[in-house]
């Protein structure tokens, strides 16, 4: 049973990869897209059809569902390049859905005509039932998968091609021919701004960054005009909303105005800074997206994981073998076309179809027609078969009186000339592929130039950014801090994505994240927000143990791993920490100049003195620090002035 089941696992987890999710090399495909555009050059007549039609259509080919059919056709018509659509397909840009497939209309494209159809290049293979011949590849002349991107999920094996720009396709694929380098980078219909520095080439392990574009208006309030790709304007102020609700931005209002352009206003409550709410967008919600690409495709019937230049480089190479196919076959065409009409010209013109006129058996007729060709047969350029001979036969008698031989000749002459175009072309087959890309370009280039603008953005610091909208609040017996503890001590404004750090009588230290309620330790002497690279420098006495000496340090803290506890002092048990102070960097820490008091003790004459900070150098927080004094200490305050 085991083993049955891991068959019909292997079974299906075939059948997905390669009749569902991962696109074909040869035609950047997935079969239900490739039966759809076959439907739709079958049924092509230069007018609109019924997206409802094409589905059924489409169905004799393989059974797939008319919901699968109609999401299919709505992604293809959204990428503006394959199909002609009329009626409302959707939008990209808002996330609505195209309206039912018994309303819409479509047509294949000019470009798909030209790019991606011939019959007499196309193999193909029985349709499910046998009743029907369905292609096996569309014979593509265009890196199509990479102009339309593509995603799929199978089983243990996933697909992400991001779409490209149409123009830097052609012009690469010209690069390849000419054997010069080049360098492609995703390009949305969305635009907005990428950062594709990790890129590799859409392979796995890279990753690409899209930010929306944002304008500060005059009145200090916010205008998304483009959003990443893969998300929508509903799904920008959903995280928009989402964050405002977190207390992460500052918002007053939000509308979103999209009709044919994105523009989703966001107004900005009085005082606040429209830069650092930008960049808050940014950093909490979808206004900024990371995409992992993941270029896979099916080649000889399995699975590859290939980069975007070598799709590219094979497409382009596909191209030419195409171009190449069709020259040789139009030329075959010529020459049979040359051919007969030189054997129609000597039929006619030597009379030879009056040999037959009182033949009276096939077999004579036959005989006359081969009889007087024979002295004619040097001029043509392939022998003659019995099958020319006998569509000799077929002419008409009407045809034959108003031969022309003049009007024959032109037409000979203009075939002879066609033949040498063909083969000039095929001698200089390389050349002729780079004319046909530039071809392309001409004719479906203008209109699709880049819309993502390709640029390098640093990440945004999400604690930087946050807005202080919280107050911190300690209770420092207990130990316990955050922005929840009303009725405790005020430390000051923060932000739920800062750092607190904190410090005990003990002589511990510990960083933790900002919470509702956090512990941080009892008895705790000190606890603020910590910034990324402060330059607060901690002055602290402590005492080791409970009869140790007296030590001095001042350190700063610039490493730290969250919720660690870190012992400042030599670690004795019953250590505790007779003075802490903070100051800014370390200039100012020379106004900590302290006085201490020591307990009476036999042969102790000056039970006080005074200790400046300025006398110890500032080392790491590991270190024990200087020995102050041994004798017993009975308490330190700040020296008076």
């Amino acid at each position: 049973m085991n083993a049955m089941y891991g068959e019909w696992f292997l079974d299906y987890a075939s059948y997905v990869i390669l009749e569902r999710a991962v696109p074909h090399i040869a035609d950047g495909l997935k079969p239900v897209q490739r039966r759809i555009l076959h439907s739709l050059f079958e049924k092509d007549d230069g007018r609109f059809h019924k997206v409802a039609n094409i589905v059924g259509h489409t169905m004799q080919y393989h059974p797939h569902g008319d919901a699968s059919i109609g999401e299919a056709m709505t992604q293809l018509g959204q990428k503006n390049l394959l199909i002609d659509t009329q009626g409302n397909w959707g939008n990209i840009h808002t996330g609505d859905n195209a309206a039912a497939p018994r309303y819409i209309e479509c047509k294949i494209s000019k470009f798909a005509l030209e790019a991606a159809f011939n019959k007499k290049t196309t193999a193909w293979a029985a349709s499910y039932d046998g009743r029907n011949k369905e292609p096996v590849t569309l014979p593509v002349k265009f890196p199509l998968v990479l102009a339309m991107g593509v995603e799929g999920i199978a089983v243990g094996l996933a697909c992400k091609i991001l779409p490209h720009n149409f123009i830097e396709l052609i012009r690469a694929s010209i690069a390849v021919l000419k054997g010069e380098s080049f360098t492609l980078y995703p390009d949305f219909a969305q635009g907005a701004l990428l950062d594709a520095t990790d890129y590799n080439d859409g392979l796995r392990g890279g990753r690409i960054r899209v930010r929306a574009r944002i304008d500060i208006l005059k009145n200090k309030s916010l205008s998304i005009r483009e959003i990443p790709f893969g998300t929508t304007t509903e799904s920008i102020e959903a995280s928009i909303t989402d964050a405002h609700t977190k207390g992460r931005i500052k918002i007053a209002k939000i509308d979103d105005l999209t009709a044919d352009e994105v523009d989703i206003r966001i107004t900005l409550p009085p005082g606040t800074d429209p830069e650092q709410t930008l960049q808050a967008l940014y950093a909490f919600t979808d206004c900024e997206v990371s995409i992992a690409p993941n270029a896979c495709v099916i080649e000889e019937n399995k699975p590859k994981f290939l980069g975007v230049t070598e799709i590219l480089r094979k497409s382009t190479f596909q191209t030419r073998d195409l171009l190449k196919l069709e020259l040789e076959i139009e030329l075959g065409e010529l020459e049979d076309k040359w051919h007969f009409s030189s054997l129609e010209r000597i039929f006619i013109e030597n009379r030879i179809y009056r040999r037959i006129e009182e033949c009276t058996t096939w077999e004579a007729v036959m005989k006359e027609i081969w009889t007087g060709l024979k002295p004619h047969l040097h001029k043509l350029q392939r022998e003659v078969s019995d099958e020319d001979v006998e569509r000799l036969t077929e002419i008409r008698i009407k045809r034959i009186s108003k031969y022309d031989s003049f009007k024959a000749d032109e037409i000979i002459k203009g075939l002879e000339d066609q033949m040498k175009e063909v083969r000039r072309n095929l001698r200089n087959l390389t050349a002729y592929t780079i004319s046909w890309f530039e071809g392309l370009e001409a004719k479906y280039g203008p209109g699709r130039e880049r819309r993502t603008v390709l640029t390098s953005f640093d990440r945004v610091n999400a604690r930087e950014v946050a807005v202080a909208n919280e107050t911190l609040f300690v209770n420092r017996k207990d130990g316990f801090v955050g922005w929840g503890l009303k009725k405790d001590e005020e430390i000051g404004p923060c932000s739920r994505l800062d750092d607190i750090i904190a410090f005990s009588k003990d002589g511990t230290m510990r960083v933790v994240p900002n919470a509702e309620k956090v512990f941080i330790g009892e008895s705790n002497v000190h606890c603020a927000v910590f910034q990324k690279d402060s330059t607060v420098v901690y002055n602290m006495i402590y005492r080791d143990g409970k009869d140790g000496a007296l030590y001095a340090k001042r350190f700063q803290v610039t490493g730290f791993t969250r919720n660690r506890i870190y012992d400042l002092t030599k670690g004795t048990k019953g250590s505790r920490v007779h003075h802490f102070s903070v100051h800014e960097d370390e200039a100012s820490s020379s106004a900590a100049k302290l006085r201490i008091y020591l307990k009476p003790a036999p042969r102790l004459r000056n039970l006080e003195f005074d200790f400046d900070f300025r006398e110890i150098a500032i080392k790491g927080r590991d270190s024990n620090g200087n020995i102050v004094t041994k004798h017993e200490v009975d308490r330190v305050v700040r020296a008076p002035r």
